[in-house]
């Protein structure tokens, strides 16, 4: 555990957070957010061309654009990554922020699709530049640089051309631009950086089965989309309707199968995501009927009914993992296990799956009894959920581990245990730029007591 040694001397962990983000006082960052937020409603409720003779929007990303506008991008292409850092923002691009992007997807869409893209989407290549250059000031505590909000702005005065034409490049940029936005956002304001793109996947008829880029975007959103409605604690669904997440005219009950049929691993891996999401639903219908009297339909019997399925499907989701998605080591220790997982994909997975069954085990209906054994356990899910944190330091599974880690840390007991999360989720901030510690402030309101760093 060295590795967390961060400072001598015992000083409250909150007070070494990173200063607030100078980026959110810049009047020229909130002004493009706005502007970039009405560009994509509009686009969304903007019905497609539909003159006689006229083909309808592009099926795939750039495939709108002439013979032509692509020479003429190519030569932006090059002329761009002559500036500056840019062509560091690339690099940086590739080997680290797209990785993460990519943490589901053998495939790459992130680290390769999406760039040989970008050499004849100029916006998409702004964006990508724009969510690098982010991640870099942020990891490197940049000081009144503000390379990103240039990259930002000029990525959404050049959505012109793909949003007239709705061709599908739009999808990635939007979706790239929203990661930025959120690497700073506060919580509070993370569903309204999500809701542009959820209007997009709908008005586009993007989903999980989409194939392709637009399916591997749709998966990075989708993890962003879960994280928001575990932040809400309870109060809000994923803002994509879970049925949205499927093909046209499929049914939710029938998503298993679905997901079995890709026979990929990395569609295992969604699939979790998919289940943890409708956990969330599942808590956030509950909430609303019992709290709040919305006829939802969520009664004593409907939400047992949903919450015995969930559960079955839950540890169906466990006892069929393809050999990629088991742990190929995994060693009781205190005060967590070690869990090793060799395949990116089956890291965060498994964590999900233990995060939807510690949620789902706090609200068991009446009536439920355990069958024993340990996945009855939410503190043996908790423990396991910083054991796999601890023992895989893909920083792209790290990002997403912080909802996980909350929800977990919070069923935790002893100090050891309590600083031992605490500086697991210091060091994610550090290693990937994404803001982090907040969540240290609210387990320690949760634990009732400071956590101090040895």
């Amino acid at each position: 555990m060295d590795d967390f040694q961060m400072m001598d001397g015992p000083t409250p962990l909150t007070s070494i957070s990173r200063p607030f983000d100078e980026i959110l006082h810049e009047p020229g960052y909130l002004e493009y957010q706005e502007e970039l937020r009405c560009l994509i409603f509009n686009t969304a409720q903007t019905e497609p061309p539909s003159r006689d003779g006229t083909p309808g929007p592009a099926l795939q990303p750039g495939d709108s654009y002439t013979p032509e506008q692509r020479i003429e991008a190519q030569a932006q292409f090059e002329a761009a990554l002559s500036h500056g850092r840019r062509l560091e923002y690339l690099q940086n691009w590739i080997a680290e922020v797209a990785p993460w992007l990519d943490m589901f997807d053998s495939d790459g869409a992130f680290t390769i699709q999406v760039p040989n893209l970008a050499q004849r989407c100029p916006a998409l290549l702004y964006a990508m530049l724009a969510l690098s250059a982010r991640q870099l000031e942020r990891k490197e505590q940049t000081q009144h640089s503000f390379d990103s909000l240039e990259l930002y702005q000029q990525a959404i005065r050049l959505l012109g051309p793909l949003l007239q034409a709705r061709d599908m490049a739009l999808i990635p940029t939007c979706v790239i631009l929203c990661v930025l936005e959120m690497m700073s956002a506060s919580p509070q304001d993370w569903r309204k950086h999500l809701e542009g793109c959820a209007a997009l996947f709908d008005a586009m008829g993007v989903n999980g089965f989409s194939g392709g880029i637009l399916q591997s975007v749709f998966w990075c959103y989708a993890r962003m989309d879960l994280c928001g409605a575990l932040i809400s604690d309870g109060t809000r669904a994923t803002l994509v309707p879970m049925a949205q997440w499927l093909p046209p005219g499929s049914h939710v009950a029938r998503a298993a199968s679905l997901f079995r049929d890709c026979m990929s691993p990395e569609m295992h891996a969604n699939y979790a995501v998919f289940l943890c999401s409708r956990v969330c639903e599942l808590i956030s219908d509950r909430t609303a009927f019992t709290e709040l009297g919305e006829a939802n339909g969520c009664d004593d019997q409907e939400f047992k009914a949903r919450w015995t399925t969930i559960w079955h499907e839950l540890q169906e989701w466990v006892s069929m993992r393809p050999e990629e998605m088991k742990p190929i080591q995994s060693v009781q220790a205190e005060p967590f296990p070690q869990i090793l997982f060799a395949h990116w994909p089956a890291i965060s997975s498994n964590q999900l799956y233990h995060t939807a069954c510690i949620l789902l085990l706090e609200a068991v209906p009446q009536g439920v009894l355990a069958e024993g054994g340990q996945e009855w356990s939410a503190t043996w899910h908790a423990k396991s959920v910083c054991g796999i944190s601890l023992t895989n330091p893909h920083p792209g599974c790290l990002n997403n581990a912080i909802q996980p880690l909350w929800i977990a840390g919070r069923l935790l007991s002893h100090k050891s245990e309590h600083l031992l999360v605490a500086k697991l989720i210091r060091s994610i901030e550090s290693m990937t730029g994404w803001a982090t510690t907040w969540r240290i402030s609210d387990l320690e309101a949760e634990w009732g007591h400071k956590v101090q760093v040895a």
